[in-house]
């Protein structure tokens, strides 16, 4: 078992029809992780790419089972890989945080998310570490299937490369220096910059 190797697992719907929306923003991250598209391979239950990070080796997987069946995907490549839950990570669209908000966290409930739902029965727990891509919920009553699977705004779209950037350095640092370390940097660095935000739009 290497001891520097992690499994990162960006949750999302493959096809076209799926491209490009909101409940897909764990594909995003791992896109901009990988850099290249080409790097992906089409292997079982996902498409994978291996990244260096210093000592550290990434294995990037997107799942091809569909949202609600994510779990058999990390189960296998944790297996194959022999990658222990601690050096997993799940990137997950998030309504329940502001568009565009980055949280890390060491574990948690699935939120009422099918991929987290599958994931957590599978594994038979839900203390594995999730990177949480606000996606808001800006949707009336009743619409928020419509909302997930619908594409990200004009004013989103042009913010996403930078939000990308950002979670895939997230994930670069959790894997370098650890989930407290990270969470400490990251979740706090947010925050203060959205309290710095709300400000500037009061003035």
């Amino acid at each position: 078992m290497n001891p520097n190797k992690f499994l990162i697992v960006g949750l999302g719907n493959i096809g076209s029809e799926y491209e490009g929306t909101r409940h897909n923003a764990g594909f995003m991250i791992a896109d901009a992780l990988v850099g290249d598209p080409l790097k992906f391979q089409s292997l079982r239950y996902g498409s994978v790419a291996r990244v260096k990070i210093k000592n550290k080796e990434l294995v990037i997987v997107k799942p091809s089972t569909f949202m609600n069946l994510s779990g058999n995907a990390v189960r296998y490549w944790m297996k194959e890989e022999e990658v222990p839950l601690e050096r997993l990570l799940v990137i997950v669209d998030e309504i329940a945080l502001p568009f565009g908000t980055l949280r890390l966290k060491g574990k948690g409930s699935a939120g009422g998310h099918n991929g987290l739902k599958h994931i957590e029965a599978t594994l038979g727990t839900s203390a594995y570490a999730r990177l949480r891509f606000g996606i808001g919920s800006d949707y009336p009553k009743g619409a928020q299937i419509d909302y997930v699977l619908g594409t990200f705004d004009d004013e989103e779209q042009q913010l996403l490369p930078e939000i990308c950037k950002n979670g895939a350095e997230i994930v670069r640092s959790f894997c370098l220096a650890g989930l407290e370390r990270t969470m400490n940097q990251f979740n706090t660095h947010l925050k203060k910059n959205r309290r710095e935000d709300e400000r500037t739009t009061e003035g």
